[in-house]
């Protein structure tokens, strides 16, 4: 990726996140390109990519396809896709990977390149929950890889159009805990497109702060119906919530994490997120699959190679599994948007 030259940027992946990225780097002067598909695909080449954020209305026109081949190759990718949809897409990336590609997976739960990099026992470890096959560390060369964090809550209104009540932000580290010159020069590209970016020298603090949100309200979503503010503040389903934090807590610094707040700032964040209903919830009620591997397999699979057990979040887990394979047609209700919330450091709160 040349400091020199406009680099091309394509975003894999037309969903909320996604077309954020596509309608802020768009609007910023920056060209992209947007692989999407089906009812996305249509819309996008006939309206383009709309967000109505905190700084107004974004309407964006994007070079859109379904064809990697038809969009060439790329200085920079974002994979914007739901992790168990990896395993088949990484593999079709080809077109878009040159000599200096780098690719910047934006995916929930434990990523499959959790280990790469890492030193002692673990180098070279898989995490079999997310890649049991090694099929997503075979498809793309791991050198290429910057990790990522977002905190950016978002929702698709419609095909290609987004809506975000939160400030934007997004984290940046190499696997490698290392400053790179590509990592600050994708981290300003971002933060020139009006989103707030950091690059880090400890990726996997940010990662474990985002596992352990997901981990403590989407399975348990599932499971209950319940939003943030139920989950995070109804005292049945509170006591619920804080003995998975605390095996997550566990689990992270057995890994050497370190976490930005304490227990009950975190509950209190939760809860003030509002009646809000987890990504993974509204996966459910539309038939979708779940990241239930990716958001807490993985986690339980970890704590189990530093000998600790998660029996509260493996049972919440074995209950929004059943349920999954036992759930009722698609539900009509709409998500409420989240409502602005902020870490102890002035960060937006972690999206589930």
């Amino acid at each position: 990726m040349s400091s020199l030259t406009p680099p091309r940027v394509c975003i894999v992946g037309a969903g909320a996140i996604g077309c954020t990225l596509a309608a802020r780097l768009a609007a910023s002067g920056q060209p992209v390109s947007l692989l999407a598909r089906g009812e996305t695909l249509a819309a996008i080449r006939a309206n383009g990519v709309r967000l109505h954020d905190l700084d107004g209305e974004h309407a964006v026109r994007v070079e859109a396809s379904d064809s990697c081949a038809d969009l060439g190759e790329q200085d920079l990718v974002f994979l914007c896709t739901k992790a168990p949809a990896l395993a088949d897409l990484l593999p079709t990336l080809g077109p878009l990977i040159g000599a200096q590609t780098v690719l910047v997976p934006v995916v929930n739960g434990v990523p499959w390149w959790y280990f790469h990099g890492e030193t002692g026992r673990f180098a070279n470890h898989r995490v079999k929950s997310v890649d049991p096959d090694g099929r997503l560390a075979g498809a793309l060369d791991m050198g290429r890889l910057l990790g990522c964090v977002v905190f950016i809550t978002a929702q698709v209104e419609a095909p290609g159009v987004v809506r975000s009540n939160n400030p934007h932000l997004i984290i940046l580290g190499e696997p490698t805990n290392r400053l790179s010159q590509r990592l600050e020069r994708v981290r300003a590209l971002i933060e020139a497109a009006g989103i707030e970016a950091r690059a880090t020298e400890r990726i996997r603090d940010q990662l474990w702060t985002k596992i352990l949100a997901n981990l403590t309200s989407n399975p348990l979503s599932v499971v209950t119906g319940a939003t943030l503010e139920q989950l995070y503040g109804d005292p049945e389903l509170k006591s619920l919530v804080g003995k998975i934090l605390q095996e997550g807590l566990l689990t992270a610094a057995a890994y050497g994490a370190r976490i930005g707040f304490d227990p009950q700032t975190f509950m209190e964040l939760g809860a003030g997120m509002g009646a809000v209903r987890t990504s993974m919830l509204q996966d459910y009620e539309q038939g979708r699959p779940l990241e239930l591997a990716a958001i807490g397999d993985a986690v339980v699979e970890l704590a189990g190679y530093q000998g600790l057990s998660m029996p509260a979040t493996r049972d919440i887990l074995s209950l929004a599994r059943f349920l999954t394979h036992h759930r009722p047609g698609a539900g009509d209700r709409q998500s409420t948007p989240a409502r602005p919330a902020l870490m102890p450091d002035g960060t937006s709160y972690p999206a589930p």
